[in-house]
């Protein structure tokens, strides 16, 4: 199987992709591209390594095979049934061991030009880590700073619809950063697929350009930012975004509206905040939740909670954030985007003190 081998640089020589992974493993985290057409499901993977360990190595690989045999035979009549006489796949697995080398050479026996990824996926996980040291530091970054409910986010998508180069690290991580944060009914990536996806966000950058990013902590839910990205933009260029408090509220009341058609879990998440505050305040949270007080509710957390945490961190990380560009913001206006062009505008006229 040595000449049917090829390493991770060479991927892009290839028509397609294939994962023969389980369907869990893919979910995971997998090539960008790559499409999944496992040889074992979830169920047969977990059968396959108990008989293995429980019954011998020899019933084990054999019952694996007969999984294989089929799920190669389901694949060729209907998800490669249309693929044309010269296709050249890449096929990889965990390792690059016996589920991909099974496809590889079973395809080459019918006449297509196929290869195997040599280490697996294994070896890609390995080079997106490695990326993850390097590539973040190639680029100037403009990082957003401001309490919550300014409109950060806002602000940093109107900045994309003007044309600017963005980094959004809370829709990579599908979470707001913050206790609330929680994207209603969509779970968070994977740590690997959150690498997957910045590393794939970043080759996209043009690195002349500056990328606007909004200011987060080393964690946003249960993914992590890499300290290489983290380093970077923290030594960069600020700008402040300020709003008043009626919009912030009224922001906040927009962005987490959601949270109260789940009143259950809205109480659940505040009550976590006991300890940080005393529990006579928590419990009068929770009675403004059941009394459906949602304007209240908002203007006690940017007040008690919210406002005291950024004032606390606010200066810590931020190298450049005493020669911040101010920015009054309008975050519940129709015009954000001219407000995002404007900013822009500013930021062109005005030498920036980039890492």
């Amino acid at each position: 199987m040595k000449n049917l081998l090829v390493s991770l640089d060479k991927a892009g020589d290839f028509d397609e992709i294939v994962d023969v992974r389980t369907p869990l493993e893919f979910e995971e985290d997998h090539i960008p591209g790559a499409t999944n057409a496992p040889v074992l499901s979830n169920e047969e993977r977990v059968l396959v390594g108990t008989t293995y360990k429980q019954v011998s190595p020899f019933e084990g690989t054999r019952l694996g095979a007969a999984f294989v045999a089929r799920n190669i035979a389901h694949h060729l009549e209907t998800t490669f049934a249309d693929r044309p006489r010269n296709w050249r796949p890449l096929i990889y697995c965990w390792r690059g061991g016996k589920r991909s080398g099974s496809v590889t050479t079973l395809f080459n026996m019918i006449g297509w030009p196929a290869r195997q990824l040599d280490g697996g996926y294994k070896s890609y996980r390995r080079a997106t880590l490695e990326r993850l040291e390097t590539l973040p530091r190639r680029f100037s970054y403009v990082t957003l700073v401001g309490p919550t409910g300014s409109g950060k986010t806002r602000l940093l998508l109107a900045l994309r619809e003007a044309g600017a180069q963005t980094l959004d690290l809370e829709a990579l991580a599908s979470h707001r950063g913050s206790l609330l944060g929680a994207y209603s009914g969509v779970p968070q990536p994977s740590q690997k697929r959150f690498d997957t996806l910045l590393v794939t966000e970043l080759r996209g950058f043009d690195v002349n350009r500056p990328v606007f990013v909004e200011a987060e902590s080393r964690r946003i839910g249960a993914v992590t930012l890499p300290l290489a990205l983290l380093e970077t933009f923290h030594r960069g260029a600020c700008v402040e975004v300020r709003s008043s408090r009626e919009d912030r509220a009224a922001f906040l009341l927009q962005d987490y509206a959601h949270l109260f058609d789940d009143p259950d879990y809205l109480k659940g998440q505040l009550s976590r905040l006991i300890g940080l505050h005393s529990r006579e305040r928590v419990t009068g949270w929770l009675r403004l939740v059941d009394d459906n007080r949602r304007a209240e509710l908002a203007r006690e957390l940017l007040e008690r909670h919210y406002d005291p945490a950024y004032a606390r961190s606010s200066g810590q990380h931020f190298e450049q954030l005493p020669n911040a560009l101010p920015l009054d913001f309008r975050p519940n206006d129709a015009d954000v985007v001219e407000q995002a062009k404007t900013l822009l505008a500013q930021l062109d006229s005005r030498t920036l003190v980039v890492g």
